[in-house]
C-alpha cells in the first residue's frame, strides 16, 4: 500500500537542520586555516555517499586520511602527488556527482592553496601561523573596533562612539550612510539568527549626535614636516587628518571646487546629504595644520616635480572618476554618457528634466543603480538595466531592491552589440541587443554566457548610460614619471609608489573602482607609513575607554532593519530615503552584540584583526 511522506518527517526535518546550518557557512570566521575548511567539505561528501560505488565510499575516506596528514604536519613531499592522483581517479570512477565534486573539490584547493599545501608539509604549519580573528574589526577595511562603538552606543553614549570611529575612520557620518557593510558578511551572530545591523547603529549614533560637534584627538606637538596630499576625496582626506594628528601639516590640493571626491560628487543627494558630509570634513579639517588648494589640478596648474621637491612625501589619492565608454561606433554620440559623469553632472546641478525620455542603462554595479534612482528622480519616462547575466549585477541587494520599487526595470541575460544614431541630428536613438543563453561556469563559480539563435533587436531610447567602470586620471602623472600600468598607479600593499622615494599612493587609483572605506583605509595605511617614512613612529589615543563585555544570553532575536520612506513619495525628488532608527530598536539591536572583542578569539594575542 502506497502512503504519502507524513508531515514532518524526517528528511523535512533534515532540512530544517540545514537551513539552520547555513548561517555556519556564511559566518565562517576570518583566520582559518584554509584546509582545516576543505577537509570539513569533504565530510559532507562522505556523509552523503550511498556507499555502492567504492571510489566514493573508500576513496574519499582515504583521501581525508591524507589531507589529515598534511593539516597534522605528518605528510611526507610525495603526498601532495598521491593526494592528487587519489582524486583524479575518485573524480573519473565515481558513479555520482557525490564523489566526483568532492574529488574535484580537493583538486581545486590543490590549484587555489598550493603555498598553504606546501606550508604544511614544509614547515609543519599554516603559511601565515594562522589564528582566528574578530570577524567585524578583520572584514572593516579600516579595522574600525566596532564592539568598542555599538557597547557606547548600547550605554547611551553616541558621542563616544564617533570617537571609536573616528580612531580608525574620520568619516563616521559618510561611511553610517553609504558604507557597504563588509564588517557584517561574516558576524558571528548569524550562528544565532542574522548580523548584527552594524551600519545601521553607526546611522542611530551620528543621527544623535553632530560628528563635527566632538571634538577630535589632541594633536602632537609639530613636527615641521610638511606633506602633500593630491586629492580631496576619502582617502586624502583620510591621510590628512592622521597626518595633522601625528603633528605634521598637510596641505590638500584638489582639483573640484569642494573637498569629497565622489562622496560629493558620486553619490546622488537622497543617499548622502551633503550638510552630513560637510560634518565630517568640518572635523577633518580642524584636526591639525591643514591648508586646502580647490579648483587646484596638478598637471595642470602645478606640476608633478614641484610638489615632490618642495615637499618631504606626497601622497597621490586621485581616485577613478572619469567614467569609461564602450569601444564601438558612435561611443561618443550625444545622450551617450558614462554613469559616473552623468552622476557628477547632476551632482554639480546641471541635471535636466527627463520628462517623457527613455533611459537605458548597461551595467549593474553600484554607480549604474545610483544612476538608474538619479534618472527616476528626473522624471524619466521609463527607465531600463540591461546586463549579460544575473552575477553582473554586482550591486548590493538594497540598492536592486529599492531601485525595483521605485519602478526601474531590469533584464538579463543580453549583450550589448552597437549603439544606433539619428542619421540627421547624431544623437542616440536606439541600443541593440544579442539574447544570450547561460553556459558553463568560470573558475570564480559564476555562469558564463553564449550568443542565443534568437535575432538581436533594437530598443529605443533617448538616453544611454554607461555603467561599465571607471579609470583613473593619472596621465600626467605618468608623464613625471610616476609609474602607471593601465591607467592604474603602482603602488605596494604599503602604498609605497614602486621606485620613487617619499611618494605614496592609495585608493581607486591604484586597486581600480572600489568602496569609500577602501580609500579610506588606503589614507590611514599611507598616513601611519609616511609618519615612519619621515623619522617617526607616532601614537594616537583614542579619549574614551570601552564599556565592560557582559555575558549575552544569545536569545535568537530579530535584526532591525532600516527603514525606507515609501517608494512612491521618494522616487519624486532627492530627498533622503532612510528614516532613522528609534531609541528602542538601536537598544535592542546593540544588545544583540556577542562582543567578541571580549569573548573567545578577541581576548587572546593576535585575535582582535586589527593590523
Amino acid at each position: 500500500m502506497r502512503q504519502l511522506p507524513k508531515k514532518g518527517n524526517m528528511n523535512e526535518r533534515i532540512d530544517t537542520v540545514l537551513h539552520k546550518f547555513r548561517s555556519r557557512m556564511t559566518s565562517y570566521p576570518p583566520g582559518m586555516c584554509p584546509l582545516t575548511l576543505y577537509r570539513s567539505l569533504l565530510h559532507i561528501s562522505m556523509n552523503q555517499s550511498c556507499g555502492k560505488c567504492i571510489p566514493c565510499r573508500d576513496g574519499l575516506h582515504e583521501v581525508d586520511r591524507l589531507l589529515k596528514s598534511i593539516i597534522n604536519g605528518e605528510a611526507a613531499p610525495d603526498t601532495l602527488s598521491e593526494l592528487e592522483k587519489k582524486c583524479l581517479m575518485i573524480e573519473e570512477t565515481s558513479d555520482c556527482a557525490v564523489g566526483a565534486s568532492g574529488a574535484r573539490l580537493i583538486l581545486d584547493s590543490l590549484k587555489d592553496f598550493s603555498d598553504e599545501y606546501e606550508s604544511h608539509i614544509k614547515n609543519k604549519r599554516c603559511i601565515e601561523n594562522t589564528v582566528q580573528t574578530i570577524p567585524c574589526i578583520t572584514l572593516c577595511p579600516a579595522h574600525v573596533d566596532v564592539p568598542g562603538y555599538i557597547a557606547h552606543i548600547k550605554e547611551g553614549h553616541p558621542e563616544d562612539a564617533v570617537k571609536v570611529i573616528r580612531d580608525r575612520n574620520p568619516f563616521p557620518t559618510a561611511c553610517a550612510y553609504i558604507c557597504e557593510h563588509p564588517c557584517e558578511n561574516k558576524c558571528r551572530r548569524s550562528l544565532i539568527d542574522a548580523p548584527i545591523n552594524i551600519r545601521g547603529l553607526k546611522k542611530y549614533a551620528v543621527d544623535n549626535v553632530s560628528a563635527d560637534s566632538v571634538p577630535t584627538p589632541r594633536r602632537n606637538v609639530s613636527t615641521g614636516k610638511k606633506v602633500a596630499i593630491i586629492g580631496g576625496g576619502p582617502g586624502g582626506l583620510t591621510a590628512a587628518y592622521f597626518l595633522a594628528l601625528m603633528g605634521h601639516k598637510a596641505d590638500i590640493y584638489e582639483e573640484h571646487e569642494k573637498l569629497g571626491g565622489m562622496l560629493r560628487y558620486g553619490i546622488p543627494e537622497y543617499r548622502l546629504p551633503k550638510e552630513m558630509l560637510d560634518r565630517d570634513i568640518k572635523a577633518i579639517l580642524s584636526s591639525g595644520d591643514i591648508e586646502v588648494f580647490t579648483d587646484t589640478k596638478i598637471g595642470r596648474d602645478i606640476p608633478f616635480s614641484k610638489l615632490n621637491s618642495e615637499y618631504d612625501a606626497v601622497y597621490i589619492g586621485i581616485g577613478a572618476q572619469l567614467g569609461n565608454r564602450m569601444p564601438m561606433e558612435n561611443h561618443d554620440a550625444e545622450g551617450v554618457i558614462p554613469a559616473a559623469d552623468f552622476l557628477q553632472k547632476v551632482a554639480r546641478g546641471e541635471s535636466t528634466d527627463l520628462s517623457g525620455k527613455k533611459v537605458v542603462i548597461i551595467g549593474g554595479g553600484n554607480v549604474a543603480m545610483d544612476a538608474a534612482r538619479t534618472v527616476v528622480r528626473l522624471h524619466a519616462e521609463t527607465v531600463h538595466v540591461f546586463t549579460r547575466k544575473r552575477d553582473d549585477y554586482t550591486a548590493l541587494e538594497s540598492e536592486l531592491e529599492s531601485a525595483m520599487q521605485e519602478g526601474v526595470r531590469f533584464r538579463t541575460l543580453l549583450s550589448f552589440l552597437h549603439i544606433e544614431t539619428n542619421n540627421e541630428t547624431g544623437t542616440v536613438q536606439a541600443v541593440w541587443l544579442q539574447p544570450e543563453i547561460v553556459n558553463t561556469y568560470d573558475d570564480f563559480g559564476f555562469v558564463t554566457t553564449e550568443h542565443s539563435s534568437n535575432y538581436p533587436y533594437r530598443f529605443k531610447c533617448d538616453l544611454l548610460i554607461l555603467g561599465v567602470g571607471q579609470r583613473s586620471d593619472s596621465e600626467a602623472f605618468s608623464k613625471e614619471g610616476v609609474p602607471v600600468e593601465r591607467g592604474r598607479i603602482l603602488a605596494s600593499e604599503a602604498c609605497r609608489v614602486d621606485g620613487m622615494e617619499g611618494v605614496f599612493s592609495g585608493g581607486d587609483c591604484v586597486t581600480g573602482p572600489s568602496t569609500a572605506i577602501r580609500a579610506i583605509a588606503a589614507g590611514q595605511v599611507a598616513a601611519i607609513n609616511i609618519d615612519e617614512y619621515l623619522g617617526y613612529h607616532h601614537k594616537i589615543a583614542l579619549e574614551t575607554d570601552i564599556p565592560p563585555a557582559y555575558p549575552n544570553p544569545c536569545i535568537p532575536t530579530g535584526r532591525a532593519e532600516i527603514e525606507e520612506k515609501d517608494p512612491f513619495e521618494r522616487r519624486t525628488n532627492f530627498d533622503f530615503v532612510e528614516l532613522p532608527m528609534t531609541y528602542e530598536e538601536a537598544m535592542r539591536e546593540s544588545g544583540r552584540c556577542l562582543r567578541c572583542d571580549h569573548y573567545g578569539c578577541g581576548s587572546m594575542e593576535g585575535g582582535r584583526g586589527d593590523k
